[in-house]
């Protein structure tokens, strides 16, 4: 088994045991365009563990490797160099790589948005990006693709926000914006009663906002080509169920963390076909990206 065999298989082991639901939606992709996806995994996995660990000089070693992105620095480990040359293969613009590790720098101070320009700014930082970036590994051509790429990063951010509110709190993180609720990331870790309503009430808020967003990248899935129109659509709607899950269960964000089960994505993936009927997609809604100005 040669080096980048060997890598393929890594990249797909660490996407099945941290993000279930893309490996899902990666089984439906192929098995090259699926290796080059699990690649771009393993490095967005890479540079948000570190975002998120305990190393105390994690920041020196995020700001090292935006160095590394720009041509600064020689690449710092095999996870850089791996995903340059990934890069280098895709035309992944590194513009979207330095502004992802913007995001993860963000994170380094404690999180507290005020209002919803500042959280959809943060969502494209960390997850808008990562959309581009797939539009190239996934060999798209339409230039247009990316905008509604961009929408389905922010999409599945707001939902992963939405869902991990008590995890976030706990790592002195709010970023349910300060004009939808008046709580502190200690006040909601703490998870006193009178905090419930309002949290809920945030949460729900900001699954409306992310339906938005998935509306409109379910729109643009079809300027993708056909061998990944279905994976991406499956991606969609198995990450959209999360946060209609947490819908079902009345927005009880104290009680946890909800899944998707195995057999519910086996029938999102069915429902998914219906997507795949080809329809003319309109011109992207720029007020959507009214808040992205300057990135």
């Amino acid at each position: 088994m040669d080096n980048s065999q060997s890598d393929n298989i890594s990249s797909k082991k660490l996407m099945a045991r941290h993000g279930k639901s893309f490996y899902w939606a990666s089984l439906f992709l192929g098995s090259n365009l699926a290796n080059s996806a699990a690649q771009l995994y393993k490095f967005c996995r890479f540079v948000d563990d570190l975002a998120d660990g305990d190393i105390p000089d994690r920041q020196a070693l995020l700001e090292n490797i935006r160095a590394c992105l720009n041509g600064h620095n020689q690449p710092a480990s095999s996870e850089i160099d791996a995903f340059l040359n990934l890069a280098a293969k895709h035309n992944i613009p590194l513009t979207a790589a330095t502004e992802l590790l913007d995001g993860m720098l963000s994170d380094q101070t404690p999180t507290t948005f005020e209002s919803e320009a500042e959280l959809l700014r943060y969502c494209y930082a960390v997850a808008g990006t990562v959309g581009i970036m797939m539009c190239r590994v996934l060999n798209c051509k339409e230039q247009r693709a990316e905008s509604f790429a961009i929408d389905l990063g922010i999409a599945m951010q707001l939902t992963n926000i939405a869902r991990d509110v008590l995890e976030d709190a706990q790592m002195a993180r709010r970023y349910l914006p300060a004009c939808w609720v008046n709580l502190t990331a200690s006040e909601i870790a703490g998870m006193n009663a009178t905090c419930h309503e309002p949290v809920a009430l945030a949460i729900k808020r900001i699954l409306d906002l992310a339906e938005d967003y998935y509306e409109s990248a379910l729109l643009g899935i079809q300027l993708l080509p056909f061998r990944s129109r279905f994976s991406i659509t499956v991606a969609l709607r198995v990450y959209r169920q999360i946060g209609i899950s947490l819908r079902e269960r009345d927005f009880c964000w104290w009680h946890g963390r909800v899944y998707v089960a195995t057999p519910k994505k086996a029938l999102l993936s069915l429902r998914s076909i219906v997507d795949l009927i080809p329809t003319k997609v309109p011109s992207h809604n720029k007020q959507l990206h009214r808040h992205l100005k300057g990135v």
